[in-house]
């Protein structure tokens, strides 16, 4: 109460609420502001690694040329149906022969499927024996299934002999494709030199077959001209390769001063 003007208690003056005061609560510790407690270091190992981390994508690596050839054994595979078709037609008549060579080839891709190993040179192969049944079925002779083969030789002849000339040697490129290196070679002038030397030895080896293969056709020699496509396909092909690995081994050994 609040004493009137002669001091008595003014019973008209409004009273004067006090609120009590109330004590602080501790902190709740359940509370979701509140601090949390702190794990033992082996809770807080075991919580982090039941913890899924992100998962490192490796890098996928290209495949190699050799490896899109189906290494050794899908590029030997590749020969199976030509060298069918040579005995064949030896054996029988060319119907026969174009039949056999192209169920050799069907064959090998199955064997391929079956291991699970890559497809590529078993279509690519497929594809190539399709052309030249059709070529030699087409013209009714046994030689025109050697027509795309003697061609594709030329080509390549051409095409490593003009890789030559523009200092982009295509002994290199297939190489370093097949080991899948790049192409920082170039930059090197020995390397250059040592691709260009390779590159002039399997523009012979292409010019060789065209030759002799050549004449082979033209003298209608359907059982020789087989003999001599297997007979000059993978061992000048080995001669070729054996020259580019000395080649390439001499650039690469150290310059001695």
């Amino acid at each position: 109460m609040t004493p009137g003007p002669h001091g008595e208690p003014d019973s008209h003056a409004a009273p004067t609420t006090r609120i009590p005061r109330v004590a602080g609560r501790p902190a709740d510790h359940d509370s979701p502001t509140g601090p949390i407690p702190a794990l033992p270091a082996e809770e807080a190992t075991e919580v982090q690694a039941a913890v899924p981390a992100e998962e490192e994508r490796p890098e996928r690596s290209m495949p190699t040329l050799m490896e899109q050839m189906g290494g050794i054994a899908g590029i030997v595979a590749s020969t199976i149906p030509i060298a069918v078709f040579v005995v064949a037609n030896v054996l029988f008549d060319l119907k026969p022969a174009l039949v056999a060579a192209i169920v050799a080839a069907v064959l090998v891709a199955i064997v391929r499927i079956a291991r699970r190993q890559p497809l590529q040179p078993a279509i690519s192969g497929f594809i190539g024996v399709g052309v030249c049944a059709f070529i030699a079925y087409r013209t009714g002779e046994a030689r025109g299934f050697y027509l795309p083969g003697l061609l594709y030789s030329a080509v390549l002849g051409l095409a490593f002999l003009v890789s030559i000339l523009v200092r982009r040697p295509l002994a290199g490129v297939i190489w370093h494709g097949i080991n899948g290196h790049g192409q920082a070679w170039r930059k090197n002038p020995r390397m250059l030199a040592a691709y260009s030397w390779a590159s002039a030895l399997w523009t012979v080896v292409f010019a060789a077959r065209v030759v002799v293969q050549g004449w082979l056709y033209n003298a209608d020699a359907a059982t020789a001209l087989g003999i001599a496509r297997l007979a000059m396909g993978y061992p000048l092909f080995g001669v070729a390769i054996l020259g580019t690995v000395l080649a390439v081994r001499r650039a690469e050994r150290p310059v001695e001063e």
